[in-house]
């Protein structure tokens, strides 16, 4: 069709633009290659390499001057690192996803793809979700994973496949290295390869959910961001980060004696969700630090559970911070266990708080205030709710049960005189939820803002909590309603 809608003529005789054997009126083969690469770029790249090579000898060769490629879940992943080495051009982003693949295609393509890349590179190795496949794809072999020299972003999520860093080399390049899902073999130092030494310009690192490395050693000029997250097997930390911005830590020391020894006099970001102990962890100087996390309390339970005592000694460290984020969990039956809240005797001086109720339908209000009691400076406040689709499991609790047994909270005054803003993220309009948001109101009298977020709740149950919370509210406070 032509611009104005016609047909285009075609002549007596004239053969299609395929011709497949080259020798026709193959206008589409006669463009340039820059052109025909921003068409097969619109392809995948098994469309890319494969189809397109059927039309004619111009076409063959096209694929491989592609700058980016993505190998999505390849049922024969031992192909891919035979596509890679036929490839011409540098790379730009390469995907290669893999469905249970083994040691040895995962590595050739690595291999291959470390030739070629000069940009992103993202590996996802999806494992069935069999325990014991896990342990056997990490435990019967390992594999040394290449130096990307000229790689800028690298994501490995290889479905605990074995492998070794490899002992020499510089990622000279690399700005973000996320390791996921890996098994450690060997040696092999991690926080060597991925010091500044070798790697001089890294700044954002995530190793997540991987088994090892047993000691872990980081010494950089440049990294902004880290966050190690289920390191099984960890016994000690080690960061040595002059520019670190943001640092997260969760779960790595769940089974062992925290060891650990922070120095980041830049941080300003502190996510702390793991064992804490003042007598084997060191966090040095942190005078840019403006928000905290901290590991969860348990409300109900037994006095002096590991993780309520990391919970008071972190508190303990900081005697002034500009935002603290804190999590509340209730277990789900608590009649036999004690209220352990009045285990909180001190929190920092802060301007704004942030409390997570993760509270399996039990009331809150006694809890959190007896942490805003401790809290008297607030400007800014924030609650936020567990989100559940089944409304009556989160608003009913057991007949008789203690949860809501310590009533100071309802009759006794609190004066939150410079709390200003109120967030609270998935009210559900229980009564205990109301109940609580009208002490909270009495307490801060001059609160000049509050919003109320909703992910799981009908349109006409969010509009009956946000009448609710307006004839709860001030005449000069702004309410306003928002859905996620």
């Amino acid at each position: 069709m032509d611009q104005s809608g016609g047909k285009i003529a075609v002549g007596r005789g004239a053969k299609p633009s395929y011709d497949s054997a080259g020798s026709g009126n193959d206008r589409l083969s006669a463009l340039p290659d820059d052109t025909l690469v921003l068409i097969l770029l619109r392809l995948d790249t098994a469309a890319a390499a494969g189809r397109t090579s059927v039309l004619s000898r111009r076409w063959r060769r096209v694929w491989t001057l592609l700058p980016e490629l993505r190998f999505s879940f390849s049922p024969a992943p031992h192909l891919i690192a035979a596509a890679l080495a036929a490839h011409e051009a540098p790379l730009r982003h390469l995907f290669v996803g893999t469905q249970d693949a083994d040691h040895e295609p995962v590595a050739d393509c690595l291999r291959a793809a470390a030739r070629r890349l000069s940009g992103q590179l993202i590996v996802e190795n999806r494992r069935n979700d069999n325990e014991g496949s896990q342990e056997e794809a990490g435990e019967n072999a390992s594999f040394e994973i290449p130096c990307f020299e000229r790689a800028t972003t690298v994501s490995l999520d290889l479905g605990f496949l074995g492998i070794a860093v490899p002992p020499a080399g510089v990622f000279a390049r690399l700005t973000e290295l996320t390791l996921m899902c890996v098994w450690f073999h060997g040696p092999t130092d991690l926080g060597d390869a991925i010091s500044s030494p070798r790697c001089p310009s890294l700044q954002k690192l995530g190793i997540r959910y991987t088994i090892g490395p047993v000691n872990l050693a980081i010494h950089s000029e440049s990294l902004l961001e880290v966050e190690l997250q289920n390191i099984f097997g960890l016994r000690q930390l080690i960061i040595h980060a002059l520019t670190l911005k943001d640092l997260k830590l969760v779960d790595c020391f769940a089974w062992t004696q925290p060891v650990a020894e922070i120095s980041a006099p830049q941080l300003e970001l502190l996510h702390w969700r793991d064992l804490y102990d003042p007598n084997s962890v060191q966090l040095g100087e942190m005078a840019q630090l403006q928000w905290l996390t901290t590991n969860v309390f348990l409300v109900y339970g037994r006095h002096g559970s590991a993780t309520n005592r990391a919970f008071l000694r972190l508190l303990e460290r900081f005697q002034a911070i500009d935002t603290l984020h804190i999590s509340l969990l209730y277990p789900k039956h608590i009649g036999d266990f004690q209220y352990l809240m009045e285990d909180v005797m001190v929190f920092p001086r802060l301007v704004g708080l942030a409390i997570h109720i993760r509270n399996e339908g039990h009331a809150f209000g006694a809890s959190v205030f007896n942490v805003l009691r401790m809290c008297s400076g607030l400007v800014r406040f924030a609650l936020v709710l567990d989100p559940d689709t089944d409304l009556e499991a989160r608003c009913a609790c057991p007949s008789g049960c203690i949860c809501d047994q310590s009533m100071n909270w309802k009759t006794e005054e609190l004066a939150l005189n410079r709390l200003y803003e109120v967030l609270i993220i998935d009210m559900k309009g229980c009564d205990h939820e109301l109940a609580f948001v009208k002490r909270l109101f009495s307490w801060a009298m001059t609160l000049q803002s509050v919003k109320v977020q909703f992910t799981s709740i009908t349109a006409s149950k969010a509009k009956e909590v946000h009448e609710m919370v307006l004839s709860l509210a001030m005449p000069e406070t702004r309410v306003t309603l928002e859905a996620k």
